[in-house]
């Protein structure tokens, strides 16, 4: 079995817009829009959470950096495996 990577799961957790975001993503890619529509969040929290989820190499844009309007994200390989883990230990 993987290594539980204890730091990544107890980020995404500690915020209830990072976990929906990365439920959402685990589903497949979306832009920011998509995933406020349905998680029925506002864009500004998921806007915030997709850059710390970025910041953290859970979450990666797929398209190219310079594109404004349907910027599409997707989970890194780390992101899915948190994910894995976060609903294998159900801590969500």
């Amino acid at each position: 079995m993987a290594q539980i990577m204890w730091d990544d799961v107890s980020y995404v957790i500690s915020s209830e817009y990072r976990i929906a975001t990365l439920r959402r993503l685990a589903t497949g890619p979306a832009t920011p829009s998509k995933i406020a529509a349905d998680t029925d969040i506002a864009i500004a929290h998921i806007s915030r959470a997709l850059q710390e989820l970025r910041e953290h190499d859970l979450v990666e844009l797929l398209v190219s950096e310079q594109r404004r309007k349907g910027r599409v994200y997707g989970p890194t390989e780390v992101g899915d495996r948190v994910w894995t883990q976060i609903t294998e230990q159900q801590m969500v």
